[in-house]
């Protein structure tokens, strides 16, 4: 008899654990998806009811008739060693190398710390204490809050849309004939005219060449480039001999 309870105990063990690393996986990859991709919101909706069906899984296994109570099973520690175990790291994915004095309050504990046990009596001990008038003022002021908050967020996405909407719609200012011609004009010239008055590769202002004696075609005296006006004597002096 106890051999079979050993063996079915075992059994829905494994399926526990088979169920809560999926479970694991799903809400890693629901992270990660939140983190690198932008979701839509039926997309997030599926990723929280693939997690919730795991969950009703979860809970279905522990809460049926075949499966043994956890909560009359006593986990106790063997063996505590500050060296690090391999199989244990492997087990918990790195999480937890040894099984030591500091581990052990930690994950085998079965009530919270004593700090947040004790605050968690005041905040129960508060509420039940609270009067009825109290209470609904607070639940008042939170719904008022909540939905002043509500409608910011609705106008400033009715705000957004409209931007959205009116650049859409705005009227094109630019052409795109016209940019590649400035782009052709500043990367390779194109379209640019030359100075006027100049031909294409040569200086703006050449420097006047200075002029070259002519020699005659055939020998002979140079013939003179000064020019002479020869006259009269008479008419050169008044005094003239």
């Amino acid at each position: 008899m106890e051999q079979k309870e050993e063996k079915a105990f075992e059994v829905v063990l494994d399926a526990y654990i088979n169920r809560a690393t999926d479970l694991k996986n799903s809400i890693s990859s629901f992270i990660m998806k939140l983190e690198t991709e932008s979701l839509n919101w039926p997309n997030v909706l599926d990723n929280f009811a693939l997690l919730s069906g795991q969950i009703n899984t979860l809970l279905k296994i522990l809460r049926n008739e075949k499966t043994p109570l956890l909560r009359n099973k006593i986990l106790l520690p063997l063996v505590l060693s500050p060296d690090r175990d391999e199989e244990l790291a492997k087990l918990t994915e790195n999480r937890v190398h040894a099984f030591n004095h500091e581990i052990v309050p930690d994950y085998l504990r079965t009530k919270p710390d004593p700090e947040v046990e004790a605050r968690e009596q005041q905040h129960l001990v508060k509420s039940i204490n609270m009067q009825m008038d109290m209470a609904q003022k607070q639940i008042t002021a939170i719904n008022k809050i909540v939905n002043n908050v509500l409608e910011t967020i609705k106008a400033n996405r009715d705000a957004w849309e409209n931007d959205s909407g009116q650049r859409a719609s705005a009227q094109q200012t630019s052409s795109l004939a016209d940019t590649g011609a400035l782009i052709c004009a500043i990367t390779v010239g194109k379209g640019l005219k030359p100075p006027t008055g100049s031909p294409k590769g040569q200086p703006t202002n050449p420097q006047p060449q200075p002029q070259q004696p002519t020699r005659p075609a055939s020998g002979g005296k140079v013939p003179s480039v000064i020019k002479t006006n020869i006259k009269s004597a008479g008419s050169m002096h008044p005094y003239a001999r």
